[in-house]
Parts: structure tokens; C-alpha cells; sequence
């Protein structure tokens, strides 16, 4: 195991991080920003009105694209522990 393996990997693992993580963070900004515009104006600042769409959207998000996210930690895994297995021989 070398310093660009160790690189290698540690992108690998960002680049899934960010992969698996978009689809969550964009819902959550997207709904975000709509409820901050329907509040300016409507003028209503209750806090469960900002919470319970992304909530929501979230759930929504999680049903739709669960088990994509989950093939790809799977994927990932399988190959970090391939080179796990590789390093002990």
C-alpha cells in the first residue's frame, strides 16, 4: 500500500460520500428554499411549516432513490473489503 493508493482511496471514498449524499442535500435545499419563499409571502413564521416538508421530502427521497444509494454502498464496500483481503496476503 502506497501514498497513491491512499490517495486513490480516500477520493473513492469522498466522491461516494458526495454521490450518495446529493440526492438528500439538494431535496433538502430545494424544499428549503420554497418554504422560505412561500413564508416571505405569506408572512407565517411557524417553525413545524419549515421542519415538516423537508421531512417529508426527505422520506420521499429516501423511498425513491434508497435502493440506488444502497447498491452503491455495496459496491463500495465490496471493494474496500476486496482490499482489505488483498493487503493480508
Amino acid at each position: 500500500m502506497d501514498a497513491s493508493f491512499v490517495m486513490y482511496l480516500g477520493r473513492h471514498t469522498l466522491e461516494t460520500t458526495l454521490l450518495l449524499s446529493a440526492p438528500m442535500l439538494i431535496t433538502c435545499l430545494v424544499v428549503g428554499v420554497v418554504v422560505t419563499l412561500v413564508q416571505a409571502v405569506t408572512a407565517i413564521r411557524d417553525m413545524t411549516l419549515s421542519i415538516v416538508p423537508k421531512l417529508l421530502a426527505m422520506g420521499v427521497v429516501g423511498l425513491l432513490f434508497g435502493n440506488w444509494m444502497l447498491q452503491v454502498m455495496l459496491r463500495f464496500f465490496t471493494e474496500i473489503f476486496a482490499y482489505m483481503q488483498n493487503v493480508g496476503h
